[in-house]
């Protein structure tokens, strides 16, 4: 069958020595079967099926979704063009990294490395078969005219391996609990890999919280404390709270910031997965605007359960030195003098804070990824952790900016009742407070010890990753 399959998308023409555009324009014309110029869904739905190409039933709409530009519900041979040369650049840095020889070919070795990689094991056998597949001419070895021949109309070009070097991971800890949850493969999910990756990421995020604890503080003191009238600087802080408490009372606050990680990451993961079957089509692949909604869901669910926790932390942070024994010790003085309410208070602004978090996040994490392949990718679709670090660190530093207004006025809203003298105002009444009396610029009071951890958060909570997952038995990317 695929003998049939390849003459006829692959004329000898089309498969050697023809530039793309006569490549492409050839099958435009044979899927364009009432020669009206567009190829809808219904037309490619038949012409794979004619073509014996069974890649599930969302595929014709996979492919028309990705390369409809004017949004018609159909591809002009301009846009069918562009979807498959993106779509075969992609295809050909995954054959690349697949070819771990560099001989031109893949065979049943170079696979089941490349799997076992991502934490799949495969038999000889199974290896063998995946292989006989994608074999046209009986060699039991894969070229690239095979490889595309096979792929160039599947619409899955983020093939496992793609799939695993550019998925964000949580090893990205820069200490805030808005971020996207990460995606697993449904390998992972049955063999079990995705909790040890789970785990591994909340033990980096221990290490990296505590690591970087004193800053963290120090930024949490600055949104309460500092104002036009109370200026304090990173040094001045620091010298007032090793003055009231110790060198230990830099890292207060730091236990209950630790211990919601575990729970908040998993019911995240939980929700995460709930909502994707509620929001993405049967069978299809997450796009980024679902993947948004789905995590930003999953967020604010999480959020909501562990909020209490967010509050404690507060308190604990901006406590004096025997205020509170501990975080059960907070929690009760919390409810026996201000009601249940107050576990809630900074709650709107929190989850709003959500939505620019994750979407520019997520945003600039897409955009700098497609503008690394298409300028920088030749021999790989493996970017290097450098590359994946900054990627990473730069988004995240983005979606913190950008939400950051709204991290204040949760912070000074729990702070509130805590406060000699302080009036309870609502998100509102406070925002516009702080603009009066300080400026727009007053809404991001400490944010330069926010940015001072960056980068060593992410160095901690890279390293202890590593560590982990070799510990917990999982081999590095």
């Amino acid at each position: 069958m695929f003998q049939i399959v390849r003459k006829f998308v692959f004329s000898d023409a089309f498969c050697v020595g023809a530039d793309n555009g006569k490549r492409y324009d050839d099958l435009f014309e044979k899927l364009d079967t009432n020669k009206d110029g567009k190829v809808d869904i219904h037309e490619l739905r038949q012409g794979l099926k004619a073509m014996g190409l069974g890649f599930g039933e969302g595929a014709a709409q996979k492919i028309v979704s990705a390369g409809d530009s004017d949004d018609d519900g159909e591809l002009d041979i301009s846009e069918f063009s562009e979807y498959l040369r993106g779509h075969e650049k992609k295809l050909m840095l995954t054959f690349k990294s697949l070819d771990k020889n560099n001989d031109g070919r893949i065979d049943a070795s170079e696979i089941r490395q490349s799997l076992s990689k991502l934490g799949i094991k495969l038999s000889e056998e199974h290896a063998q078969k995946i292989l006989s597949s994608i074999d046209a001419d009986g060699t039991m070895t894969v070229d690239w005219n095979e490889w595309r021949a096979h792929f160039l109309l599947n619409p899955a070009t983020n093939i496992e391996e793609i799939i695993r070097f550019w998925k964000k991971s949580s090893v990205l800890d820069i200490g805030d609990s808005l971020s996207i949850p990460d995606e697993f493969t449904e390998d992972e999910k049955k063999t079990g890999i995705w909790w040890k990756q789970l785990m591994a990421g909340a033990m980096a995020g221990a290490v990296s919280r505590t690591g970087t604890a004193p800053l963290d503080r120090m930024k949490v003191f600055m949104q309460v404390h500092s104002s036009k009238t109370n200026k304090i600087s990173i040094s001045s802080g620091f010298k007032q709270m090793v003055k009231e408490g110790g060198i230990r009372s830099l890292w207060r606050g730091n236990g209950v910031n630790v211990l919601k990680i575990a729970p908040e990451t998993a019911i995240k993961f939980w929700a995460y997965e709930q909502y994707k079957k509620l929001i993405t089509s049967e069978g299809g692949t997450v796009k980024p605007h679902e993947r948004f909604i789905a995590g930003s869901l999953a967020g604010a669910t999480a959020q909501t359960i562990i909020y209490p926790m967010e509050v404690m932390k507060t308190r604990l942070t901006l406590g004096k030195t025997g205020q509170y024994s501990g975080m059960l010790n907070c929690g009760k003085k919390i409810l026996k003098r201000e009601g249940v309410k107050a576990f809630y208070k900074g709650y709107i602004p929190n989850i709003l804070g959500i939505i620019p978090y994750a979407g520019i996040d997520l945003a600039v994490y897409e955009s700098l990824k497609n503008y690394w392949l298409t300028r920088y990718a030749t021999d790989s679709a493996n970017p290097g952790i450098l590359v994946l670090l900054a990627c990473g660190t730069i988004s995240s530093t983005c979606g913190q900016l950008a939400s950051y207004p709204l991290a204040l006025i949760r912070t000074r809203m729990q702070a509130q009742a805590s406060m000699e003298g302080s009036p309870q105002l609502s998100m509102v009444n406070l925002t516009k407070r702080i603009v009066s009396n300080e400026g727009f610029f007053g809404l991001y009071r400490g944010i330069a010890p926010n940015f001072m951890k960056v980068i060593p958060a992410v160095s901690i909570s890279y390293v202890v990753y590593e560590y982990s997952k070799t510990g917990l038995g999982l081999s590095s990317k």
